[in-house]
């Protein structure tokens, strides 16, 4: 079955079984290899996308529920965010191992588009899916309040 949605801005058409996880044709079909599997069960967070701007585990996103709408992946996010969110994990040295980065680069965007100015409490909350088997939740949670800061926040 063709599904035709808007992938990093680029329209794209598939042709896949409607429960396909989003994550295996964003990775096998499309090549966009920055999205990570995880758990498969949505509670790790290493596959999250943007699903029309909000975060979206892709592992347990059916391709068929997505014709029409707009995915961002981590090669595709882009913005003062992003940039932001970009410049506080070098700055704050925030990966370890990597695995889980893209996921938490994703969530961390998201959030700050919402809210520039985030609480430890807000920021726990928006990062709680996300989960980083290095434990750097400690540079993550600094990271994402400096690119607040740098928004303006």
């Amino acid at each position: 079955m063709p599904v035709t949605f808007t992938v990093n801005g680029e329209q794209r058409s598939v042709d896949a079984e409607p429960d396909t996880p989003l994550l295996w044709i964003l990775r096998d079909e499309l090549r966009l290899t920055g999205t990570k599997f995880g758990c498969g069960i949505a509670q790790c967070g290493a596959c999250t996308v943007h699903l029309n701007g909000l975060p979206r585990r892709s592992c347990v996103t059916p391709v068929g529920s997505i014709e029409g709408q707009s995915v961002t992946t981590v090669e595709g996010l882009e913005g003062a965010e992003a940039d932001a969110v970009r410049a506080a994990w070098a700055e704050f040295d925030t990966p370890q191992c990597g695995y889980c980065q893209s996921g938490q680069v994703m969530s961390a965007a998201a959030l700050l588009t919402r809210n520039s100015n985030p609480t430890d409490e807000d920021i726990d909350n928006a990062m709680a899916g996300n989960i980083c088997r290095c434990a750097t939740y400690v540079r993550i949670r600094k990271a994402i309040k400096a690119a607040g800061e740098n928004l303006g926040g």
